[in-house]
């Protein structure tokens, strides 16, 4: 009787032990916690910019070429992007957003760009500044200066963190300006002052378009010009160069972020070459996460 007692007692803790084992492995291996992965931990989400932007459109097609089909690119615009990352940040908390070079978040924030494999984002960019067909003629001076500015990511750097830290937009220009007196004037070689002419820079509201317009705009202000600086978005501003409703804008994100609107306009405009080399643009994580690609996204 004892015997067949203990034999059923076995039998029963192997069947028990059994069902233990294929309950839930994740469970077990995890400390009893379901693993989770990155897509659960942001909801899915990657935080964009401002519709139409060429790094939106490089993002929906990073979801598709690296088949994400669950994850959501999210618009809104640059302010708000950086607001969400300060925020989870703060938290250490996962997010991923898009992202570019230079911006004042990667001297903010120790942020890493994913790896891209399949090259989805393109090499690295370049700024150039586009003038008005005629702006030659009409504002030489002005088309000189624009001409030969020509600065670097730690330049822009420096202005954009002034602003972000509080500082207003024209105080910070006006600011590198006067501590950069050298640079400066190898843009005003050549270019005579003048009395009150009226010239037009468009850009868009991202930090370094900010920082690198306001920086233009000062110094044309300094050579006697009555300089207007108007914020548009991408599309208006491409478009207003074309049209001779802006005279110019140092903000031509190529060849990729503002092709579409290069193609476009082709013919229209003068294309007066890079201002500022060393762009790049991609999907960016801060440096705590445990990611390194886009891949890693499935």
């Amino acid at each position: 009787m004892k015997k067949w007692m203990f034999m059923l007692l076995a039998a029963l803790l192997t069947i028990g032990l059994a069902a233990c084992g294929t309950e839930n492995t994740t469970s077990k291996e995890n400390g009893g916690k379901k693993q989770t992965t990155v897509g659960d931990s942001v909801d899915y989400k990657i935080i964009g910019i401002d519709p139409g932007a060429g790094l939106m459109k490089a993002a929906a097609k990073a979801i598709d070429e690296y088949s994400l089909d669950d994850w959501k690119l999210v618009e809104g615009s640059s302010a708000a992007m950086t607001a969400s990352l300060k925020k989870a940040y703060a938290k250490k908390e996962p997010i991923i957003v898009t992202g570019w070079t230079p911006h004042w978040m990667f001297a903010e924030f120790d942020l890493k760009y994913l790896d891209d494999p399949k090259g989805v984002f393109g090499k690295d960019e370049s700024i150039h500044t586009i003038a008005r067909k005629g702006l030659k003629e009409d504002l030489p001076d002005a088309y000189k200066v624009l001409d030969q500015f020509n600065w670097t990511p730690d330049d822009m750097g420096v202005v954009m963190n002034e602003i972000v830290n509080g500082e207003e937009p024209e105080e910070a220009a006006a600011k590198w300006v006067e501590d950069n007196a050298d640079k400066v004037s190898e843009w005003i070689k050549g270019a005579s002052k003048v009395n009150g002419d009226k010239i037009t820079l468009g850009y868009v509201a991202w930090d370094s378009e900010i920082a690198s317009t306001n920086v233009i705009g000062k110094v044309l202000t300094d050579l006697g010009f009555k300089v207007t600086l108007s914020q548009v978005e991408a599309g208006p501003m491409w478009t207003g160069v074309a049209d001779g409703s802006l005279d110019a804008h140092v903000a031509g994100w190529l060849p990729s972020t503002h092709a579409d609107y290069y193609k476009k306009y082709e013919g229209k405009f003068d294309d007066l070459g890079e201002n500022l080399k060393g762009t790049k643009l991609g999907l960016v994580v801060p440096a705590y996460m445990d990611i390194d690609s886009i891949e890693d996204l499935k």
